[in-house]
């Protein structure tokens, strides 16, 4: 088996990564008993029963598999944890800002009212109205942004050498190496074609007749929405979807249209990154708004084709000269949204620059079969998930053989691993040395669980206080 991490370590990860994510679960909107008691204090933070209760049922309608027999240890190890980090954040003044926590409140909204479909369905389900949700999930919002900047300042610090990864390894029992398939490293740097003048003036005048035929109640916004919008989310939930004000993901002036309109109103067409809207703003509510879109992308001409190649070959000509490298190629001349943050890499869901052939789509794939590590293909036509036809040209960084785990070809991953490990021994130190300056009672039914029962009996020796206190 490969070597395991501390229980404190594993639990830890678990917590955080949900963090990370920001989500908050179905079952926290969900009512309640009445009949319900304190299980643990920390500070002045309670935690209740049915807090952990709600962690079980939604754990339990996520997985398929049964719950360990320790599961409400585990989730009150977490919750114990999380309230220690925001008290020491706290100590410690770190900064948390009104604007962030606002900010991922109206995503956690958001993304609830893309769960139910609306926000009169989410409402229905909570019991509450949207303000009320808000308020309710204002503060453990800003709780998990303090616990997670805390958690950062103490893994942050944590460094790792070449000795130590070595020695990590060699730790690895043989029978516990992975087997890695052949991962590849891709870049591309992805030209949009501009359309002419006279095609862009073609699609705003359509358009204006589409909104003066939806004004005069000659159409209906959904019945042409669904005829010509070049969105591909236009076919669900009958083209409704939520936008907020505080979205840095949607094009400012998208979003700035938008928010002008009352409900029912449509805009006059609006030119995004993406082309030409038609809005409708079904409901608005404060930052918040319920909107359909009518996306129309100007069509690129074949001589709008060769020019976007012409210019992607010079750029390739650069690279290929020495005159630059590809990931400064990708930074400066790159219309893919991503470039700067990657260099023109393609990457993985966790932010991993190696990919299996099956992550990639098939045109890059089928491109890859061509190259061999280093080279940079010919520049060539594709058409973009959102349906506008660009040009790319495909770099191919590395290319691994099938292989069981080594240092040499799997060094990067090996280190982030031992670095991983020694993240969460920083953190278990942490806890073994905090907890005593925290007030922490358990309830005697949780009281067997290891790690609360250690941070208890630390906490009751530190401060002089006897259990029932």
């Amino acid at each position: 088996m490969r070597i395991s991490f501390p229980v404190l370590a594993m639990f830890q990860l678990l917590a955080f990564s949900l963090y990370a994510q920001q989500n908050l679960s179905s079952a926290e909107l969900q009512k309640f008993p009445v009949a319900d008691k304190i299980v643990a204090v920390i500070g002045d933070n309670i935690i209740l029963q049915s807090d952990i209760q709600a962690q079980i049922d939604q754990l339990q309608r996520e997985s398929s598999r049964p719950l360990p027999p320790d599961a409400g240890c585990a989730i009150l190890e977490q919750m114990i944890a999380q309230k220690a980090l925001v008290i020491q954040a706290q100590r410690d003044s770190l900064p948390v800002s009104d604007d962030d926590v606002e900010g991922q409140l109206e995503n956690q909204i958001r993304g609830f009212i893309n769960m139910y479909g609306s926000q009169k369905k989410l409402e229905e389900v909570a019991g509450m109205s949207i303000y009320q949700i808000r308020e309710k999930f204002r503060e453990p919002i800003r709780e998990r942004i303090l616990a997670e900047e805390e958690r950062k300042k103490i893994v942050d610090a944590v460094k790792i050498t070449p000795t130590e990864v070595q020695e990590y390894f060699n730790r690895i029992p043989k029978d516990s190496l992975k087997f890695f398939p052949s991962e590849v490293q891709v870049g591309q740097i992805v030209i949009y074609p501009k359309a002419s003048p006279e095609v862009e003036q073609y699609t705003l005048q359509q358009l204006q007749n589409f909104k003066k035929q939806i004004e005069s109640g000659q159409q209906d916004f959904v019945t042409l929405m669904n005829l010509y919008s070049q969105d591909p989310g236009s076919r669900q939930n009958n083209g409704i979807f939520t936008i907020s004000r505080t979205d840095k993901n949607i094009d400012p002036n998208f979003l700035a249209a938008a928010f002008r309109l009352q409900d029912g109103e449509i805009s006059d067409p609006v030119k995004s990154k993406f082309g030409y809207h038609l809005i409708q703003m079904v409901h608005r509510q404060g930052d918040n708004a319920e909107v359909r879109d009518l996306l129309m992308i100007p069509p690129v001409t074949s001589s709008d084709m060769r020019a976007a190649m012409k210019k992607l070959d010079s750029v390739r000509a650069e690279i290929i000269a020495g005159k630059i490298s590809f990931g400064e190629a990708a930074v400066k001349y790159s219309d893919d949204p991503s470039a700067k943050l990657y260099a023109g890499m393609i990457t993985a869901p966790d932010g991993s620059t190696y990919l299996t052939v099956d992550q990639l789509d098939p045109g890059i794939v089928l491109t890859l079969d061509s190259l061999k590590p280093g080279d940079i293909s010919q520049p060539a036509e594709f058409t973009d998930p959102y349906g506008k036809k660009a040009v790319r040209i495909i770099y191919l960084k590395s290319r691994t053989q099938p292989h069981q785990e080594n240092l040499r070809d799997d060094y990067n991953k090996i280190q982030q691993e031992a670095l991983q490990e020694k993240q969460y021994e920083a953190l278990d130190k942490w806890f073994r040395e905090k907890m005593p300056t925290f007030y922490i009672w358990v309830d005697p039914d949780y009281q067997h669980c290891k790690n609360v029962e250690q941070w208890a009996e630390a906490s009751q020796q530190a401060n002089h206080y006897q259990p029932g206190e």
